[in-house]
């Protein structure tokens, strides 16, 4: 490198890599000398200061020992054995555990880099719902808070948002409980396995709905729980199959069972309780999208009908304001609230601070009632696109379930068997239109499995023309595999 026409020399860290490269190959044997800080730098041409420094960091990584006054020496105790390269000898088989092995049999589903055009992807929102302009200021005020000092916040949570959950839940779900019985989560992930960790030793049996999310099955077998499907149908999760199943924790979605979309009778639910009571065990009650009610009045809780003692309630903003601020909360019962906060605490201190004091702005306001409200309303519009489509498009060829809430439908085509499921999904990939089959969210093993193509249908992420786009690609597609083309 040349400045104002003379060569400059290199610089400390240049100085430091190249004497480290020659130390570890050897160059100055064992315990040699390496020439003095003086001598070096006139040999460079660079500042004794530069070579000074070289030496330092040399040093305090272990390469050498210096000593005043006399010249740097390599460590004796140096072995400059290099690592062998990885690219030659393959990765070292170094074991996991027990959890590690098991995760590792998982199959890995992630979202695709590119996204198409028209995605009918489930748990998706729409951008242009986030209520943007009461977020921003909530979140400016809970800026504009100033206090005396940065510091870590409570494991469970926000205390002011604990209360407004209270107050809000009551409100909305008529389930009461104490604001110290909820715990602020990373979403509802993170709830299921606080759940899991908490309550389920490896080898115990848990029970969950078939079909189900699919996520909660991976939390359950990967801490080493015994996983036992049992099938849901129009009534939600079929209890008379519990009476000879032994577990110590059971996974249901009851208000609207995740994918059917069912609600679970009320006969049921007091089976279910009676089931959990008798084996002593947990009951996680996901009720991931309870906001969204249609052609029904909300469904009470299961938690309200039992003692508190065994039902763990699982709710989450994801579905109402965006998945992408990753706030849930569970409701535990009293006498595990310790117990739980302190795993939250050990697992990442606590959840984001500022978002929790933008929600609870939203709360206290009214405004995330609001929200709802008005979200609502876009929401049965977009359902209502989607059915109108179909039926224009399909008549009696297509059957549709869980209709009456939440953020999605299941489309069975009569006429197409499972085995061309996939090629529906190939096509309609082909067209630039992201269709999500129903048949993964049923357990691998068991021979329940529906003998037709059925499609999970999200209508959240997308917008009325978006919709009636999308029906017009998919009835393509079908015709195509129909005919097969």
């Amino acid at each position: 490198m040349r400045r104002n026409g003379r060569t400059q020399g290199p610089g400390a860290r240049q100085i430091y890599e190249v004497l480290r490269a020659q130390i570890l190959a050897g160059a100055y044997g064992d315990d040699g000398a390496l020439p003095s800080s003086r001598a070096l730098a006139s040999e460079l041409g660079v500042a004794r200061a530069t070579v000074t420094s070289a030496y330092e960091q040399l040093s305090a990584e272990g390469f050498i020992h210096s000593r005043q006054g006399a010249r740097p020496k390599v460590a004796a105790v140096l072995d400059r054995t290099p690592p062998a390269s990885p690219l030659l000898t393959g990765p070292a088989p170094l074991p996991l555990s027990c959890y590690g092995e098991r995760l590792a049999l998982q199959p890995v589903s992630l979202a695709p880099a590119v996204r198409p055009g028209i995605d009918f992807r489930y748990g998706d929102l729409a951008a242009s719902d986030f209520p943007t302009p009461i977020w921003r200021r909530a979140i400016l005020g809970a800026l504009a808070q100033r206090q005396d000092r940065l510091s870590y916040g409570h494991p469970a949570g926000s205390h002011r948002l604990r209360r407004a959950l209270q107050g809000y839940l009551w409100r909305a779900r008529t389930l009461r409980c104490e604001a110290e019985q909820i715990i602020i989560v990373i979403g509802s992930q993170q709830g299921l396995d606080l759940c899991a960790r908490l309550l389920l030793d490896p080898g115990q049996g848990v029970v969950v709905e078939n079909p189900c999310y699919p996520m909660a099955r991976d939390i359950f077998a990967a801490a080493g729980g015994k996983v036992t499907p049992v099938a849901a149908d129009q009534d939600g999760l079929d209890t008379s199959r519990l009476a000879r199943v032994e577990a110590r924790l059971a996974y249901v979605t009851p208000s609207h069972q995740f994918p059917l979309g069912s609600v679970l009778s009320i006969a049921r639910r007091h089976r279910l309780l009676a089931w959990a009571g008798t084996r002593e065990a947990y009951l996680i009650e996901d009720d991931y999208d309870s906001e969204y009610r249609y052609d029904i009045n909300p469904v009470p809780p299961l938690y309200g009908l039992g003692n508190g003692q065994n039902v763990l309630y699982l709710g989450t903003v994801s579905k109402t304001l965006s998945p992408t601020l990753r706030i849930g909360y569970l409701v535990v019962p009293s006498n595990l609230a310790a117990i739980f906060t302190r795993a939250k605490q050990i697992m990442d201190r606590h959840s984001p601070a500022l978002e929790q004091e933008a929600l609870a702005t939203l709360l206290e306001n009214g405004a995330y009632e609001r929200h709802i409200r008005r979200i609502r309303r876009r929401m049965a519009e977009r359902r209502n696109t989607l059915l109108e489509g179909l039926r224009y498009r399909f008549g009696d060829r297509l059957a549709v379930e869980g209709a009456k809430a939440g953020l999605h439908i299941i489309a069975w085509f009569r006429h197409i068997p499972a085995a061309l499921e996939t090629e529906l999904i190939r096509k309609a990939t082909q067209a630039g239109l992201g269709l999500h089959p129903l048949s993964p969210l049923y357990d691998a093993g068991n021979s329940t499995k529906p003998d037709r193509a059925g499609l999970v249908m999200g209508y959240g992420g997308l917008d009325v023309r978006q919709i009636k786009r999308g029906v017009e690609l998919l009835a393509d597609c079908v015709a195509e595999v129909e005919s097969g083309g």
